[in-house]
């Protein structure tokens, strides 16, 4: 119980830390007068979240809980004093890796250690417990934010974690400690976690060099870079692409992902050959894993294209709402997406028996999808505040039902698969965890990738075309901050055509979300709906379903 409530305890704090610098960050990049490139900051963000997930399952599993919880602080930590004291975009965006790492290092360690504690059927309603803070943090955290801005710095807002976090860790982590001591002096557990270093023959200590090769082997440190450095040379320059003076012709953008390109094919060739891959190979014979891992990838994708990074400045800018009231609309999808999720948890626990997340996924794709439409029609002069609150509401409730019942599924094909059979499967549970949670991620890495590139190829132009003559020079001042942006009255010529560029920029981006695009700025064309089919095995007997997205 004591554990529980220092999990709670500790995801309330990063969720209203979450809250706090989301509403800061577009003013931090701003301050550097490089607000187009807030979404190369959200690819480092998922790329980073991509791929610390499975390597940190592995260091749980090889140091212990607690040592992992501990790396995660101080990464955090470190990655809040780089952002505090960077004086430039460079500076801030590297402090991405060591906040991204801790913050989602803790993420997937929440969820091992509910994993590990749980049943199957209240796995569900546990795993929704980290989230659960949302339900306070999206009003609060905005209006803090709010008073940082008024009163002080964006600096202070991530300097106040540095303490905080660690503060609001020592309820878990003495808990840890204290019961792994006690575990130590019943024998339960050896008093030193070895992976597999000491020699079989005579038991020696191994050498440091030779422990620090083992554990490379173990996080699969080479799968790691292949993956992490794949991803980020194809998706980086993505957002960079409209501030090169050749575009898509510059040698050094098209080389970075050529590069990329090639380390992702690399990437599934060592992993067939690693002794410790990231993933295991029989996972990948589960219909359901990866068709789950799949899902996770397409919802999340569609989100940081529809959604972030840019929604909260269209606010600001084109619909002239403050911080107090653009930050908490912003954040109603975490809000909504917590409340589906907990009360789909309660459901499928109250059913008893064998989970069936089926009508669940479906029926929160349908809702998610009908809600990107209702987005298009929020994106407009005048909208109402009510609406624009609606909107995000049914857009997280989708993703609430989706995410909670397809993890679950994800979970079971790890524990039931046929294709584990003679082996520990309940091993595989929590890096099958840690592989969706890792899709879904890169869904977010490429879902802002492609919103940068899109904000970068249409908004430098739109503000060339529609600014009044004498503020056409202003353009890449407008176009570099968002603090720029607002500084012109409401209802001037030059507020007016900021504002039309947002909108009629934000409005592509639904369109590429929805699946709809191509042939020119102004062309439309169906690319494709995504299918998806699976084998429940271990759920209600086994069968293909299919649910469309």
């Amino acid at each position: 119980m004591i554990a529980y409530l220092g999990i709670f305890f500790m995801a309330f704090t990063t969720s209203l830390e979450g809250q706090v610098t989301y509403s800061l960050s577009a003013f931090a990049v701003s301050s550097f007068n490089k607000h187009s490139l807030l979404s190369t900051v959200y690819v480092v963000q998922g790329v980073v979240n991509a791929v610390i997930k499975p390597p940190m399952a592995k260091i749980a599993d090889v140091f212990g809980r607690l040592e992992a919880f501990s790396i995660c602080i101080v990464l955090c930590v470190l990655g809040y004093i780089l952002m505090a004291a960077s004086r430039n975009v460079e500076t801030y965006a590297s402090a991405q890796i060591f906040y991204a790492a801790g913050f989602t290092g803790l993420q997937i360690l929440q969820q091992v250690f509910i994993a590990d504690t749980s049943d199957f059927l209240n796995r569900a309603l546990f795993s929704s417990l980290p989230d659960s803070p949302f339900l306070v943090t999206v009003w609060i955290g905005p209006a803090i934010a709010a008073l940082f801005l008024a009163k002080s710095t964006w600096r202070w807002g991530y300097a106040v974690w540095t303490i905080i976090l660690p503060l609001a860790f020592l309820p878990l982590g003495l808990s840890l400690l204290i019961n792994g001591r006690k575990a130590e002096k019943l024998g339960l557990v050896p008093k030193r976690r070895a992976m597999s270093t000491t020699s079989s023959a005579d038991n020696k200590k191994p050498s440091l060099s030779t422990a620090a090769r083992n554990l490379f082997q173990e996080l699969d440190g080479i799968g790691i870079l292949l993956f992490s450095l794949g991803l980020s040379l194809i998706l980086i320059p993505l957002t960079l692409v409209s501030r090169s003076k050749t575009g898509w012709h510059d040698p050094h953008i098209i080389l970075m992902i050529l590069s990329g390109i090639l380390l992702l094919v690399l990437f599934p060739l060592w992993e067939s050959r690693a002794l410790h891959p990231l993933l295991p190979l029989e996972l990948l014979k589960s219909r359901t894993f990866v068709a789950g891992c799949l899902l996770g990838f397409f919802y999340f994708a569609v989100f940081y294209i529809a959604v972030q990074p840019y929604f909260y400045s269209y606010l600001l800018v084109a619909l002239n709402l403050p911080v107090t009231s653009a930050g908490p609309i912003t954040q109603t999808f975490s809000f909504a997406s917590t409340i589906a999720a907990i009360a789909a948890s309660l459901v499928i626990k109250r059913l008893g028996g064998e989970p069936r997340p089926k009508p669940w996924i479906v029926f929160g794709a349908t809702i998610y999808t009908l809600a990107i439409l209702l987005l298009l029609h929020t994106r407009k002069r005048g909208v109402s505040e009510p609406v624009l609150y609606t909107a995000q509401m049914f857009l997280g409730a989708g993703a609430g039902l989706m995410h909670v019942a397809t993890q679950l599924v994800v979970q079971a094909a790890a524990s039931s698969s046929s294709n584990l059979k003679g082996r520990n499967r309940h091993q595989h549970v929590g890096v099958a965890t840690a592989a969706f949670l890792t899709l879904v991620q890169v869904g977010s890495a490429v879902g802002s990738a492609v919103s940068g590139a899109i904000w970068g190829r249409l908004i430098p132009g739109k503000l060339r075309e529609y600014l009044p003559e004498d503020a056409k020079g202003e353009a890449g001042k407008i176009y570099g901050s968002v603090r720029e942006a607002v500084s012109y009255p409401w209802g001037s010529p030059e507020r007016e055509a900021i504002a039309r560029s947002y909108q009629e920029t934000v409005e592509v981006l639904l369109w590429v979300a929805l699946g709809v695009g191509g042939g020119g700025e102004k062309g439309k064309g169906v690319v494709g709906v995504v299918a998806v089919g699976w084998e429940e095995e271990g759920l209600k007997g086994k069968k293909i379903w299919f649910g469309c997205f």
